[in-house]
Order: C-alpha cells, then structure tokens, then sequence
C-alpha cells in the first residue's frame, strides 16, 4: 500500500476503494483509518503534544490538515494554546475560550511514518472486518452451514464459511470421522461469541439438533412444519433415536422420514458417518413413548414417579441384554429421549423389589405403631408406605378399609401421631448433639431429620447454610449408568453420577429451597443498618 500522505488524491481513494471491496466493509470505515493513520504521523513529525486532525474528502480526495488550539488570556501550553492576538490573525472574530484552526501544510513522511500508518490502517480495518463478521453470524445460532476445511489444530477443525472461519471442536466432532484439507464440511452452528481476537463460530457435528437439521433437508415434510422432531438423542457416530410426531393423521411421521427403501434416512446416515438411526413414533403418553424409546426391547411394565422424575421399566429376563444395549447404549438414549431416568430391571428383580419393600413397610409399621404383622402388612397392602399418610388421612377413609372400625383408625392415628413425635424429638436431640444452632430449625421447610442431615454434612450456622447454592441444598442425586458385566450388581439407572445437594433425598422443590436460603441470609441484611450506624457513629467523633 502506497504512504497516505505521499500518495495523490486518486491513489488515495482508490487505495480505500479497494480495500473496502476486499474486505467487504463500508468505504467510510476505511476513509476514517486513513485520517486516523495521516493524523498519528502527522503527530509524530509535527510533535505528539499537538492537537491534530485530519480530514479526507472521500469525494475528491483533498486531504486538510489542521491543529487545534484554545485561545486563552495567557499560554501555559505553547502546543494547545495561543493568546488573543495570535488567535485574531488566524480568525479576526476569535476571542477568549474559543477553539480555532491553526491549518498545517501537507507533509512528505519518511518510509517509518508511512509504515506505522500503514499498521494503523490495516488494525482498523481488521478491527471492522471482524465486528462484520459478527454481526452477520451473531443471529445465525442453530443453522446449518456449510464450508471447506482449512485446517487441523491440535484435533480442531477450522472451517471457512466464506466470509468468517468457523471451528469445530474435538468434542463436537463425530468420532473416529478423518478431516482432511480442503474437504466440504457440513456442520450446525452451536453459538457465536465475540471474543479480542475476533468472532468465534463454533460448529457441531455431533450434536443432536445437526441431525434434526439434517432431516429437515431430507424430509420436506419438517420443513414444512407437517411432521415435527418433538426429541432427539445421540452416540455420535454410533446410534441415535427422534421421536417423530405428526400434524396431519394421514401421515406417517416415521414412515415419512424413513423415505421411499429407506433413501431419507439414509442420506442423513451417510453425513453422519453411518451413525444407526432409531426412528419412534412420539406420544403424549410418557409410558407409551419409553415403551417405544426403549426399541427394539419388549417392555412388561413401566412405573413412573413424577416427583423423582424416574421411571422404572421392567422387562422379561431375556430382553434384559437387549434393552440396556451394548454399554448401557440403549437405556442411555431412551432416557436422553424421555428427559427422565430410567432404570431398567427384570421381572424377578421387581418381584424382589417389591417383597423387600413390602417386608421393610410392614416391619416398620409393625414396630412404630405397635401392631402384630397381619395388621402391618394390611396396612401396606393398602397402599400405606409412610406413618405420615396413616397420621393424617381422613379417619373416615382410613375407618373403610376392610376389617377397620372408627374406634381402631383412631387408635392407629393417635400411634401413628406419637410415633412422628418420638421420631422428632430424637432427631432433635441429635440435632442438638452435632451442634446444629437452634436458629436453623427456625427457617421454613426444614424438619429435624433434615437438621441432622445438614449437620452430618458440617452444616451447622446460618451462615454455613446462607454460602449454599439452592442446587447444592436440594438437588436430587443421580447413580451412574453401568452395564451388566456378570462381576459386580448391575446397577442400570441412566444418568451420569451426580453427588446432587445435601438434602437432595428430601424431595425439597426448588421454590422451597430458595425460601430456605433466602430466609437463612436474611440476617445478613438485617446487621447491615447496624453497621451502618456504627460507622456513622465513629466518623461523627
């Protein structure tokens, strides 16, 4: 590029005529770094101290140069200051306060003045390169796109969309998948961040929603909203299930992304690396749509604990292998599809779950209550599981069961009663003897055995609990998925370990937990005032 100052008026417009074109940013951005540019050499030559613009006609390409200087009464900066009488020779109507130009003539700059406006330019332009790359990608979160691989830096593939790079990282890639220079490459574009060093645009290709874009391309029924992907779950680059619904009841959603010999489903297979694509059919029904989640499993029973967010599914021994999959592959993506746990066991397992339930229930009704077994395993036949639900039924419901009177449902909800108050007061005095202050046993929601908890967990001052985050208080522990191996119990529930809050076994919604914490903060604010004061007090003294 030519020196700005040592250029002529067509070079210079022409110089910003191009670099415009090839950057594809507005002229005017590159006419101001020019002026920009001319203006830092000029200081350099004429002195940095000076108040100096410039100014480039884009029109014609004059280019003015002029420093500016305050008229005062007397100078103290000879650079940015000039008296009265100076001032009146450059402007007749100057007076005091006013600021006047003081014109400089064009100068030739040497090759290192050149150089640095050079510098000047080129970081300006590159500084509006990038905030237009932004901001045509900053609204295109959740496209796809397509570009050409120009490299591979420590396993990230960088990716040229055209006008910006875009990056897939080796997380969001699918695995095992070669990427070589040069190649095409579809990918979705996962988030756009502006970063010092310019847009990030960062890509997937493992991600699920690349492939509900990708049939969206195959199926023209999705584009068209007829037919809407309602789930979608992956393994990249091994298995994936959707859930599929339609709009309209003459179309097969299923059959419909499956295509005429499987030619739709297929292509997205291709893109995705050969990637197994278990296509079912999505019902509002939650138990009917893990019954078609965990395809190609047959599926006895489902129970479901909405409050837990569990579902429990029981299968006949020999679909067992079948429907964990290899390395919990199957139950993983069912439980990904459903947004619910799922735990899967045999018909055997579940009838000795429930004979073990069973047993525990009747034997700890049997001892709180004072009753002999038959009546203890009445009470759990009928549903009973807690001594809360049989202290504070209503006596008449608890009155109908069969072999009941008023007189006994009275008497087992008065034990029942006596029972919850001997068990408070011993969590109580545990509380009391791990050193749990009383001020915490104050606070909304929380009972004495929660108290306990909280205290075995070192929790013990308003203060230990008022540091907590709500999800470190209530939030729910997961187990870790494992498949059967014949070595150690199976233990197949489908989410990642997760060690979940300190009272997370206590079923605390999130609203209560933030009244716990927000009322066990509270005196925080309340020492603010005092402390105020007492501060107030000093500085008055």
């Amino acid at each position: 590029m030519a020196s700005p100052i040592s250029a002529n008026r067509a070079e210079l417009l022409a110089i910003a005529t191009s670099v415009a074109n090839e950057k594809l940013i507005d002229k005017s951005i590159v006419i101001e770094a020019m002026e920009e540019a001319i203006q830092k050499s000029a200081r350099n030559r004429y002195g940095a101290e000076n108040d100096i613009r410039a100014k480039l006609d884009p029109r014609t390409g004059d280019l003015r140069l002029w420093r500016v200087v305050e008229v005062v009464e007397e100078v103290e900066d000879y650079f940015k200051q000039v008296d009265l009488k100076a001032a009146q020779k450059l402007d007749a109507n100057a007076k005091i306060g006013d600021f006047i130009v003081d014109p400089l003539p064009p100068v030739d700059l040497g090759r290192i003045d050149a150089q640095s406006a050079k510098q000047v330019i080129f970081q300006k332009v590159r500084d509006a390169e990038r905030e237009r790359q932004f901001e045509e990608f900053k609204d295109r979160a959740g496209e796809l796109v397509t570009g050409v691989i120009k490299s591979v830096e420590f396993g990230h593939v960088i990716v040229n969309l055209g006008r910006a790079e875009g990056v897939i990282r080796r997380d969001q890639q699918i695995p095992r998948e070669v990427a070589r220079v040069g190649e095409r490459v579809r990918a979705w574009i996962m988030k756009v961040e502006r970063q010092n060093r310019g847009p990030q645009i960062f890509l997937s290709r493992a991600h699920p929603e690349f492939m509900k874009k990708l049939f969206a391309q195959e199926v023209p029924e999705i584009y068209d909203n007829i037919i809407e992907i309602k789930a979608a779950a992956r393994d990249p680059g091994s298995r994936a299930k959707i859930g599929v619904i339609s709009r309209d009841s003459s179309i097969d959603p299923v059959g419909a992304c499956v295509g005429m010999k499987g030619s739709r489903v297929q292509a997205v297979v291709q893109e995705m690396q050969g990637e197994k694509i278990d296509i079912i059919p999505w019902s509002e029904d939650t138990a009917t749509f893990v019954v078609n989640a965990l395809q190609p499993a047959t599926v006895s029973r489902v129970v479901i604990d909405e409050e837990e967010s569990r579902i429990e599914v029981v299968v006949p021994d020999d679909q067992l292998s079948l429907a964990i999959g290899r390395r919990g592959q199957n139950v993983r993506l069912a439980s990904q599809l459903t947004g619910s746990q799922i735990d899967i066991m045999t018909e055997q397992e579940a009838s000795e779950k429930r004979q073990k339930e069973f047993a525990e229930r009747s034997k700890m009704f049997e001892e709180e209550l004072d009753v002999d077994e038959t009546l203890s395993q009445l009470l759990v036949a009928e549903g009973f599981s807690e001594l809360e639900e049989v202290a504070y039924i209503e006596l008449a419901e608890l009155a109908t069961i069969e072999g009941f009177d008023e007189e006994l449902a009275e008497e087992l909800q008065s034990r029942a009663t006596e029972a919850l108050d001997r068990r408070e007061e011993a969590a109580r005095a545990a509380r009391r003897e791990l050193g749990v202050e009383d001020a915490l046993a104050e606070l909304p929601h929380l009972t004495e055995a929660m108290l306990v908890t909280l205290g075995k967990a070192g929790i013990k001052t308003l203060d230990d609990l008022a540091d907590l985050a709500t999800d470190e208080l209530i939030a729910k522990k997961r187990i870790e998925q494992r498949r059967r191996d014949g070595s150690a119990p199976p233990r197949r529930s489908a989410r990642d370990e997760d060690k979940g809050g300190v009272l997370g076994e206590y079923g605390l919604s999130d609203e209560q937990g933030n009244e716990i914490i927000m009322a066990a903060r509270a005196h925080w604010f309340e020492d603010e005032p005092a402390a105020e004061e007492a501060a107030d007090a000093d500085s008055s003294q």
